[in-house]
C-alpha cells in the first residue's frame, strides 16, 4: 500500500514539475527565440518609449489622427456603482456590447455614430465603412479596414495640411494583406499608421 502510494506521489511531483515548469519554460524560451516582438505583447517603442500594443487599441480622437473602431467597453462609474460609464480600449476589461442586431439601443448606437462621422468628415466619399460603426466583439480592436481608413483620409489631410495623396499613399503602404492570402481580410493598423503619419508630418515643409 505505501509502496504504490509513493509510486503515485511521485508521479504526481514529476507531471507537476514537467508540465507545470518545463513545458512553460520551453515553449516560453522558444518564443522569445523565434518570435520575441510577439512573446513580448507586441509592444511599439518610439524615441525608447513604449507607446502602445499593436494588439490593443486606442482612442484616438483628434481630427490630424484615424479614429479606430468604436469599442464598447464600460465599467462601474466611480461615483454610482449601479451605472456604467465608457472606458474604451480597456485591455483589462475586454467585452462587448451584446447588442441585438435589431435592438433599438443598436441602431440607435449606429444612427449616432453615422451622423457623427457624416459631420466629422463632410468630404469623405462613397458609404461609411460598417466598421467604424458598429465596436468588435473584444472592444480592443486595433485595426480597421482599408475601407475605413481612405474614409477618413481627407478629414486627416485637411487637419494636417498635407495632400491627401500623402495620406493615401501612406494608408497604402501600411495595409496588411490577408494572411497566407486567404485567412482574414486586409487592414490596417491604426496606432502604426498614426505613428507614421507623425513622422510623415514632421517632415513635410
Amino acid at each position: 500500500m505505501f509502496q504504490m502510494l509513493k509510486q503515485a506521489v511521485l508521479a504526481t511531483i514529476a507531471i507537476m514539475l514537467l508540465c507545470g515548469l518545463g513545458y512553460p519554460l520551453a515553449m516560453t524560451g522558444l518564443a522569445e527565440a523565434i518570435f520575441p516582438s510577439q512573446a513580448h505583447g507586441s509592444l511599439i517603442e518610439r524615441d525608447g518609449k513604449t507607446v502602445g500594443s499593436a494588439l490593443i487599441g486606442q482612442n484616438f480622437t483628434g481630427p490630424e489622427y484615424f479614429h479606430p473602431r468604436p469599442s464598447a467597453i464600460t465599467a462601474p462609474d466611480p461615483k454610482d456603482p449601479t451605472k456604467t460609464v465608457p472606458t474604451p480600449y480597456d485591455a483589462s476589461n475586454s467585452n462587448a456590447s451584446n447588442a441585438s442586431p435589431t435592438g433599438k439601443g443598436l441602431v440607435s448606437d449606429v444612427s449616432d455614430r453615422v451622423a457623427a462621422l457624416k459631420k466629422e468628415n463632410p468630404d469623405a466619399a462613397g458609404s461609411i465603412p460598417v466598421d467604424l460603426v458598429t465596436s468588435s466583439g473584444s472592444g480592443l480592436d486595433p485595426d480597421i479596414s482599408p475601407a475605413a481608413a481612405n474614409y477618413q483620409a481627407p478629414r486627416v489631410a485637411a487637419a494636417r495640411s498635407i495632400p491627401v495623396a500623402d495620406v493615401d499613399q501612406l494608408v497604402a503602404k501600411y495595409t496588411q494583406p490577408r494572411v497566407l492570402g486567404i485567412l482574414g481580410e486586409a487592414r490596417v493598423n491604426v496606432l502604426r499608421l498614426n505613428l507614421a503619419l507623425d513622422e510623415l508630418h514632421k517632415k513635410s515643409p
